[in-house]
């Protein structure tokens, strides 16, 4: 039987020996996990799958590297997100509400916040959401969407804890102008 490695090293193997079992082992770990995040966030499974196919080139070809602070899965969080991010800046306003929309599809009872979501679409507030630049979009995903603590949106965000709080406060102010 084998001995099981971290996953700092097998980024390490990765990263010095280009070593393809360690490559196949991180990505057995990690990318349904990937997956299944960056789809709460995009509707397109396309789309999903893609990034997910970028982030992990990126690792194996060497462009993104891991500097062993914090979890493998933050950093991979960060990865796959903003490449969602990039990806997503090219949508248009009713693309990102579709995605936002099509994350409550497979809710069997409609809560009150399905209904507010689903009112968005004709509503102010989604062209308030979409005036928001994408970090601040970002930070209010995390945080209100997803309930992250501060702490745990900036580990996924690849932010201090600070610049989360700026940056809520920020869209926050921004979303009342707009709504006002």
């Amino acid at each position: 039987m084998s001995e099981t490695r971290s996953d700092a090293e097998l980024l390490r193997a990765i990263a010095a020996d280009r070593d393809r079992h360690a490559f196949e082992e991180l990505f057995r770990r990690y990318a349904p996990w990937l997956t299944a995040r960056l789809r709460g966030r995009c509707a397109d499974a396309g789309i999903v799958d893609d990034i997910v196919q970028e982030t992990f080139l990126a690792i194996w070809r060497g462009k993104a590297r891991y500097r062993e602070e914090g979890e493998v899965a933050g950093w991979l969080w960060r990865i796959g997100s903003r490449r969602l991010v990039d990806a997503q800046r090219g949508d248009g306003a009713r693309g990102r509400l579709r995605q936002a929309l099509a994350r409550l599809r497979h809710r069997d009872e409609v809560s009150a916040e399905d209904r507010v979501l689903a009112g968005v679409e004709h509503g102010d507030l989604a062209g308030a959401l979409v005036r928001l630049s994408p970090e601040l979009r970002a930070v209010l995903q995390a945080t209100v969407i997803d309930g992250l603590t501060t702490r745990e949106a900036a580990v996924l965000l690849g932010i201090p804890p600070g610049t989360v709080k700026t940056r809520a406060m920020r869209a926050r102010k921004q979303l009342r102008e707009a709504l006002a």
